[in-house]
Parts: structure tokens; sequence; C-alpha cells
């Protein structure tokens, strides 16, 4: 079982609070749906969560391991935060197995598994960047599924992708959530994730201002 473990954490820029106070736990086979307006601290809370933030006090701890002092980044972790970095020069299927060379765990099958999964199709030989921006989501979304993470960060997910991609993405997540993952994904809207999370918590001004468990 994974545990996130979030206390007392601040983080300033210049005079410039960017969250305050944040305070909470997250555990494994769940998904909180973060909201809140444009500049409410969403994406800079997952920031600081997948370790590309340092808190200027307080700490995040995965699994009792405190970031940025026992670890650099949560183990076993993807994240889509603002623009996914996808290769255009290649098509779907390359840019994963390239990306799965990394940590070499999935296999071939799993990479076009997960292309499917999406609505894509693993053979096809369309460059990235030919892709529409809805085709692009879905690649970044399969490309955080593909190699079983325990934790998953997502920034609007959703974004650019149309109805019939939004149900499929959203059985995705559900799917994720039974394998056991911890699934945090934002929103502007507390409607847009009423259909799947579990807990919800909104965000203001970078602090924590509703949860709703």
């Amino acid at each position: 079982m994974t545990t996130i473990r979030i206390r007392s954490l601040h983080k300033k820029i210049r005079k410039k609070t960017l969250l305050h106070d944040i305070n909470y736990e997250f555990n494994s086979g769940k998904i909180y749906g973060l909201y809140g307006r444009n500049g409410s601290g969403k994406t800079m809370l997952l920031r600081a969560m997948a370790g590309l933030l340092m808190p200027s006090s307080g700490e995040i701890a995965i699994d009792e391991k405190i970031l940025h002092k026992d670890i650099s980044f949560p183990a076993n972790s993807s994240v889509i935060i603002e623009n996914t970095s996808l290769l255009h020069q290649y098509d779907a299927y390359t840019n994963l197995k390239i990306l799965a060379k990394i940590r070499n765990i999935a296999t071939d099958e799993d990479i076009k598994v997960n292309i499917r999964r999406v609505g894509l199709d693993p053979e096809s030989k369309m460059k990235v960047g030919k892709f529409s921006l809805g085709m692009k989501q879905r690649l970044s979304v399969a490309q955080a599924i593909f190699e079983k993470p325990d934790i998953l960060l997502l920034d609007e997910p959703t974004n650019a992708i149309d109805e019939e991609g939004v149900t499929l993405v959203y059985r995705i997540l559900k799917e994720e959530k039974e394998r056991g993952a911890l699934i945090l994904l934002t929103s502007h809207h507390k409607q847009d994730l009423e259909a799947l999370a579990d807990e919800y918590i909104k965000m203001d001004n970078g602090g924590i201002v509703l949860d709703s468990k």
C-alpha cells in the first residue's frame, strides 16, 4: 500500500506564496479530485508531490520516505503536468518504446495494449507531430499508465479530448484504481470529477479550503 503524507507544506517564490499550509494524506486504491480556479495552486501541488518543486518549509513523505531528503522523486510514479514531453518525430509506439528503455519493465505487448486502451492504433506510423491535441493527450495518458505505476499525478488529463475520449479515460482511471494505484487528478470544476473521484479537494490561493471524503 502506498501512502503520501503532506505536512505543513509551504512554497514561496520571492514574495509570492504558491502553496500555504497544505496538510493531507493520500492512499492507494483511491482517486482524488483536486479542483479550483486558475492559479489556485493545483498544478503547484502536483509538481511538489512529483518532486519537481522544492518546498520552502514542511515535507512530503511517500511511504515515510521524505522527498528531497530520503528520495528525489516518488518511486514508480507517472506524471502528466502541463505539456508532456512527446517526441513529435516518432509514432506512438516508438515514443513509448524509447521511454520503456529507461526502466526496462514494460514489454512490447504492454506498450501495444496501453496504446489500444486509449483508443489509438499501435501499428500506425503516423508521426505524433501530426496528431490532433486530443490524440496527443490520449498518448500522454498511455505514457502515464503503461508501466503500471503505483502513483499517478495527472494535471487536466482529459484536456482537449472529446466526450467519447473522456469516458474512455475515466474508465481507464477506474481500472488503474482497482489495480491499486493512488491517483490524483486536477480540474477547474468539481462537476468534472463527480463520476470519478472518491475524495474532492478544493484549492484557492495556494491552500486547501475544502475537502469532501
